[in-house]
């Protein structure tokens, strides 16, 4: 009897509100949520922001990196995973899930930190694709806005301020998670990317304004 075959994953990277979450739901695949492996509050070694009077919860450092690897690796070599649910309005894993594949042949992992873990997957020869998510600056500051106070994650105070910070440095952003191997892609052109790969449905056609509707975005 063979071995059954390993799946891969597509790692789906993109600032902060670019559409991360809703882009893996349209896909179809099963989406492993790499925002779940962050720190919790208190852990000595979060990064702090300019000031050290609260968490910069937009640095790499604040984020489990080895345990989202070995997350990707168990899926990818057993189909099935162990995975944490983590509450960001409370900064803390709220329980546990196990995420199964079900045979599918790639899953999607996304999260603002997808990038980070681009070599690492490579290497281990776990990669199908890796993906950016890209778009205008002032839009996806709107979506992060509007779902970050309706989930109530932080005070207004905190998310005007992070908010303008991650308008400002969006573009450096996109940038470096290219840099890191990441495709730059519109939500259009992931989808007819990951349809190429057999990964996902093709791209819908384009709505009046020439761009498919997008529903508000998930992740940090």
């Amino acid at each position: 009897m063979s071995p059954p075959s390993r799946s891969r994953v597509i790692l789906l990277a993109g600032p902060s509100g670019s559409g991360k979450s809703s882009l893996a739901a349209r896909t179809g695949l099963p989406v492993l949520a790499l925002d779940d492996f962050y720190k919790e509050d208190g852990d000595p070694t979060l990064p702090l922001l300019p000031g050290g009077d609260a968490v910069d919860w937009d640095a790499p450092a604040s984020w489990h990196a080895d345990a989202a690897v070995a997350a990707i690796a168990a899926l990818c070599a057993h189909g099935s995973a162990r995975t944490p649910r983590y509450d960001i309005s409370a900064s803390a894993i709220s329980g546990w899930s196990r995420l199964d594949l079900a045979g599918a042949p790639h899953f999607v992992a996304e999260g603002i930190f997808a990038a980070e873990i681009v070599a690492r997957c490579r290497d281990l020869g776990l990669l199908a694709d890796a993906i950016c998510l890209r778009g205008s600056p002032a839009t996806t500051a709107r979506r992060r806005f509007v779902r970050d106070l309706r989930e109530g994650r932080k005070s207004v105070r905190f998310l005007l301020r992070r908010g303008w910070a991650l308008f400002r440095a969006e573009r450096a952003i996109v940038t470096r998670q290219v840099g890191f191997g990441c495709a730059p892609c519109d939500q259009r052109e992931a989808l007819s990317r990951l349809a190429a790969l057999g990964a996902a449905e093709p791209a819908p056609a384009a709505g009046p304004a020439g761009v498919p509707a997008v529903s508000p975005a998930g992740g940090r």
